[in-house]
């Protein structure tokens, strides 16, 4: 071997380092990639992870190197994270500029010098914006977009006067959650909360589908809720994009039961909150809101109570005015009536002698008259009854002589009939009479061959014994 065509390995890596720092020295490159393998020590400020690209249609990777971030690059990490409310972690798109180094032993690195925070934001809006495109296009009746924001089914549903049954949608070890209970629990009014929780994780992209299924669990549970409250502690904007999901924007905004979010979120507003009935802050702020809710109709019915009252109170001192003022009104009337009878009674009594001579005098002429009409009465109605009476005999007279005559006339027509009607007249017009054993037969029923028969016809009567019976149907002896 001819150890002049070899060199160590340490060489070839101080070539290596050279080389590169002559080319990138004292340069650095704004770079687009993804985040991958990401790990950060709080205590020295240092983050280590790799920068990776993919290919957009086949997802394989086209380039990966690795990546670090201390003193200043990852002050301006801490920063980023501040601007954009999310952490600096794996799967995240950024736009950094970044310096190339080379070490002998650690290799190829690059190293984090600034990140841009709106090329960030401009991907989760974007991405934001086109899950409420989809919203309108696809859930057009439950979703429209209006001058003042996103109107949804469950927008448009009312709240009921007072909520008490309430589902609510948390992490069971969710701050947020706590403190969200005890903000109900210790309200100042002691208003008394049924809560049912229906607890899933509420945090990352992936849970979006169990924070559907507990929503379809309260529908399925059949109870009346007054509202649903999905809650959680806060945290960063990606721990929020659970709620950015086109699935639960939909479940949201065509939800039957009024939504009251509290998702915890100062800076941004997510789609869940958008479309929601009433959206707050953070859980505690969601839980005051339900007090004061009820707190305001309280105070509309103590206001209520109140005027009640007043009214009250002023329409009983308009009536005791009223009372005494009647009061006094029917004492001098009574008084006024008293006096007025009184000098009535006096004309009375002075006048009731002569009036009573009056009604004498007036009574006795009277009977003087009818005393005579009664003596001349009894002849004349006497007179009067008993030409009465000679008419009403004339009129007997005539009216029995009228009824003999119809009467005999009837009679006449009733012999006419029976004579026309009788066996021998019968006989006479070519009717024959049967006779069986000395009874007379009135039906074939009653005979049956070999009985010997007579029959009798007007001059003689004929003896014959019968052979057959021929069925008549009732049409043969139509004349």
């Amino acid at each position: 071997m001819d150890t002049r065509n070899y060199i160590t390995l340490s060489q070839l890596a101080a070539s290596i380092q050279g080389t590169i720092r002559n080319t990138f020295s004292g340069q650095s490159y704004w770079v687009v990639a993804d985040i991958t393998s990401h790990s950060f020590y709080p205590a020295k400020g240092y983050h280590y992870f790799d920068l990776v690209e993919k290919d957009a249609r086949s997802h394989q990777l086209t380039a990966k190197i690795s990546a670090s971030a201390w003193g200043n690059g990852s002050n301006r990490i801490k920063e980023f994270e501040s601007v954009t409310g999310q952490r600096f972690s794996n799967d995240m798109h950024v736009l950094i500029r970044v310096a190339v180094e080379y070490h002998p032993v650690y290799g190829l690195k690059l190293s984090l010098l600034d990140i841009d925070t709106s090329f960030t934001i401009g991907l989760l809006e974007q991405q934001k914006q086109a899950t409420l495109q989809r919203l309108l296009t696809e859930c057009s009746d439950i979703v429209r977009k209006t001058p003042e924001g996103y109107m949804t089914r469950n927008k448009a549903l009312t709240l009921n006067s007072v909520i008490q049954r309430i589902a609510v949608v948390s992490s069971a070890s969710s701050a947020g959650y706590q403190d969200f209970m005890h903000t109900l629990q210790s309200n100042a009014y002691g208003y008394i909360f049924h809560i049912e929780n229906y607890f899933t994780a509420v945090q990352g992209e992936a849970n979006a589908a169990q924070v559907c299924m507990q929503l379809e669990a309260i529908i399925d549970s059949g109870k009346q809720f007054d509202t649903v409250v999905i809650i959680r502690g806060g945290g960063a904007q990606t721990d929020l994009l659970l709620f950015d999901q086109f699935p639960l924007g939909k479940a949201v905004a065509g939800f039957p039961v009024p939504v009251i979010t509290g998702i915890g979120h100062h800076k941004n507003e997510t789609i869940t909150d958008m479309l929601a009935h009433t959206a707050t802050k953070t859980p505690t702020r969601a839980a005051e809101l339900i007090i004061a809710h009820n707190r305001s109709f309280e105070e509309a019915l103590l206001t209520q109570q109140q005027y009640i009252i007043i009214r009250m109170q002023q329409m009983l001192k308009d009536k005791q005015q009223q009372l005494s003022s009647l009061h006094t009104g029917i004492i001098n009337r009574s008084r006024d009536l008293l006096a007025d009878y009184k000098e009535g009674l006096a004309r009375k009594r002075q006048g009731i002698p002569q009036n009573a001579r009056h009604l004498l005098l007036k009574h006795r002429s009277a009977m003087n008259q009818l005393s005579g009409q009664l003596l001349a009465k009894p002849g004349q109605v006497t007179a009067s009854r008993l030409h009465e009476l000679s008419h009403i005999r004339k009129d007997i007279q005539v009216y029995a002589r009228k009824l003999l005559q119809q009467q005999q006339q009837k009679l006449l027509h009733h012999e006419t009939v029976v004579r026309i009607m009788s066996p021998a007249s019968l006989l006479q017009k070519g009717f024959a009479m049967v006779q069986h054993k000395g009874m007379i037969i009135t039906s074939a029923a009653q005979l049956s061959p070999g009985d010997e028969i007579t029959v009798q016809m007007a001059d003689a009567g004929v003896n014959a014994t019968v052979t057959s019976k021929t069925t008549n149907d009732g049409h043969e002896s139509n004349i």
